[in-house]
């Protein structure tokens, strides 16, 4: 029995070793070599399903999981709840991915989108160069995979890396990834992945992850095939990175059902926000003033409102926007009334109940009205009357704000519907919410 404990302490010593002669190589080499121990398979076993988390007991077992792979690593110290549970996850800008095998969830990561409350990373990391790109920002967080499959060569994480790709590029319009990791992990995300790092040092204490040290990095989803397709060119199928996030179809995926030209899937209903923010953990009781103020901007339907921590005597209402602005990709034309011009083709990127902001080629009279006609779903359409407000430049396209005269009742139903967090329900629900 005394030779169980030298044996393993040998073994430890071995990998010590091994590590410390690996990282005297140079990075070329061992990028390279992290490269060749790529193994994705192009048909997954059955069992394993890709989904985005929406029930409570598959959101349960995410920050369960999480929670678990947290402490073992000495990111965070055991909660009573035995969950992982953050702000960021309250936020219907937020996506969790979960893989389940056998209908058990294995692994999971979460997608934040840029808010009012802003990214985990944004406190101790510089964004100032990703931002001047145009694009949304994303920040991949809350990654966990169960012990049980982290030695299989991937057999969860490539698929779950494959679909936060397909996930970001196709639904959630993302243009720049960025994270934050332990600098043990960076090099498999720089060599792998091609993610950059946003500074050159270390930050050594990173409050979010219990004080461990931090490394951040970021990726450009819009240059990033083409860096793939060069870096995997040679490589066989199973060690193609390149031909698994790009050609490759996995059937294990479900990808989201939308009414709605949305880039958003919000699951949290008031019942799951009180369960998971009040009643097990004490996230909520533990916000800042200033964010539980953001929280009730961002539901400001009397259902949310119920479950949200109590609002703070001094709100400071005029530093934060009035108006929740919602995400979106929809397709949209611009016709002048004299009907003597072209129709402009415009995107539009962004909607409030009285305006909305959209990516346009040209340069628009901010004193004409024109008649917008706005495909909000497959089979909705919106017809306003709207003038430009505002102008911004952006890296390769020009934006414009719009202002809407009088919002049919087609788009007030589609705004209420994003304000009730429920963009995949029946349109004709959201009436109930119109006062």
């Amino acid at each position: 029995m005394s030779a169980i404990p030298f044996f393993s302490r040998l073994r430890n010593q071995l990998h010590q070793v091994a590590r410390k002669i690996f990282a005297l190589l140079p990075t070329g080499k061992r990028h390279g070599i992290y490269r060749s121990f790529v193994d994705c398979d192009p048909d997954p076993n059955k069992r394993l399903v890709l989904k985005i988390a929406e029930t409570r007991e598959e959101l349960e077992a995410c920050f369960m999981l999480l929670h678990d792979a947290y402490v073992s690593s000495g990111f965070m110290t055991p909660d009573p709840s035995g969950m992982r549970v953050t702000i960021y996850h309250a936020l219907p800008t937020t996506t969790t991915l979960c893989a389940k095998y056998d209908d058990k969830v294995v692994g999971t990561l979460s997608l934040i989108r840029e808010s009012a409350i802003g990214f985990p990373l944004q406190r101790i990391f510089d964004l100032t160069s990703v931002r001047e790109r145009e694009g949304n920002i994303v920040e991949v967080s809350a990654l966990a995979v169960h012990p049980r499959f982290r030695r299989t060569g991937g057999t969860i994480l490539f698929p779950l890396m494959k679909f936060m790709y397909e996930y970001c590029t196709t639904f959630f319009d993302t243009r720049h990834l960025v994270i934050a990791v332990n600098p043990r992990h960076i090099e498999m995300y720089e060599s792998l992945l091609f993610f950059r790092r946003l500074t050159s040092t270390v930050v050594e204490n990173y409050d979010f992850v219990n004080g461990a040290p931090a490394v951040g990095a970021t990726l450009d989803l819009k240059h990033a095939p083409e860096i793939l397709r060069k870096a995997y060119a040679n490589k066989p199928p199973r060690r193609n990175l390149y031909r698994y996030f790009k050609e490759t179809t996995l059937p294990n995926i479900q990808i989201p059902h939308r009414r709605f030209f949305t880039t958003n899937d919000p699951v949290l209903t008031p019942e799951l926000i009180d369960y998971f923010f009040n009643q097990r953990t004490n996230v909520f009781k533990e916000l800042s003033d200033r964010k539980k103020t953001l929280l009730h901007l961002i539901y400001d339907l009397p259902e949310y409102q119920k479950v949200l921590p109590p609002l703070p005597a001094s709100q400071g209402e005029a530093k934060v926007r009035r108006h929740q602005r919602f995400s979106v990709k929809c397709p949209a034309r611009l016709i002048s009334p004299s009907g003597e011009e072209k129709t402009i083709q415009i995107e539009v990127s962004e909607v409030s109940r009285y305006g909305f902001r959209a990516r346009i080629g040209r340069q628009i009279p901010a004193d004409l009205w024109l008649t917008a006609v706005i495909q909000l779903g497959t089979k909705e359409v919106s017809r306003l009357t709207v003038q430009v407000v505002q102008e911004t430049g952006g890296e390769d396209r020009h934006y414009c704000g719009f202002r809407i005269g009088e919002p049919d009742l087609v788009w007030r139903k589609f705004v209420m519907a994003l304000y009730a967090g429920h963009t995949h329900s029946d349109l004709d629900n959201a009436t109930r919410f119109l006062a």
